[in-house]
């Protein structure tokens, strides 16, 4: 990808308004209880660029939960014309990087209220302690999308919106969605794969096993996820 056509860097405030949201999103993970987590995916042809890159960051989310009990991940995504799919829920992370390594990214307009819809119709079925969800853009009615975000929250499940780039329209609604789920957005960049890597795990941490667990995962990672653990600390 040219320099130029990069997006830009999470700012300071923003990770840490992020990480806010996260330590103040309830869990209802119970002891001993696999946390679940949709992880969703834009794969239309403006995200091929780093989708290789995600392939390999997504699959640590495992690893991040192995010593809670672990954690159960679907895979879905959406690409070219009304194609959306929604995998079985994988617990390793060999599964899950195989099923994404074998997708290729095609052109197509977004499909996010597919995709929030999905998560409804999952959590009325089993309980979902998080929607993750990595995209760049947004080609579909706002309202549409804050209707079915209203009702995720409602079903108390949080959505994590991560975004790359900095396209406006993309990051209002993405914003809008998580405040409606109580979840949270942060916008993130190509060249911030650990930061990123350390957030996504959060979440599946976080899904898994709570505030505590979080805190504990906390203990020997960067600061970002330090300045987590000092805000659960010190609620």
């Amino acid at each position: 990808m040219e320099k130029d056509k990069l997006p830009r860097k999470s700012s300071r405030a923003e990770v840490d308004a992020f990480l806010s949201k996260v330590a103040a999103t309830p869990s209802a993970t119970k002891s001993g209880e696999r946390g679940r987590l949709i992880f969703a995916m834009d794969a239309t042809a403006s995200r091929e660029p780093t989708w290789d890159h995600a392939c390999h960051l997504q699959a640590q989310m495992f690893e991040a939960t192995e010593k809670l009990g672990g954690v159960a991940i679907q895979l879905c995504y959406y690409r070219g014309y009304q194609e959306f799919h929604a995998g079985d829920w994988l617990t390793n992370a060999a599964d899950l990087k195989r099923r994404m390594t074998a997708v290729h990214c095609l052109g197509g307009h977004t499909q996010i209220e597919k995709v929030l819809r999905h998560a409804l119709g999952e959590s009325g079925r089993e309980r979902v302690n998080a929607l993750v969800f990595v995209g760049d853009c947004m080609e579909e009615e706002v309202d549409r999308l804050c209707q079915v975000a209203g009702e995720l929250g409602l079903h108390g499940v949080p959505a994590f919106m991560f975004h790359e780039g900095g396209e406006a329209r993309a990051k209002s609604a993405f914003q809008q969605i998580a405040r409606l789920t109580k979840g949270a957005y942060c916008p993130f960049d190509a060249g911030s794969a650990q930061q990123l890597r350390d957030l996504l795990s959060a979440v599946a941490v976080y899904a898994a096993g709570g505030r505590r667990a979080l805190e504990d995962f906390g203990k020997n990672r960067g600061e970002a996820i330090k300045l987590l653990t000092r805000q659960i600390t010190n609620r």
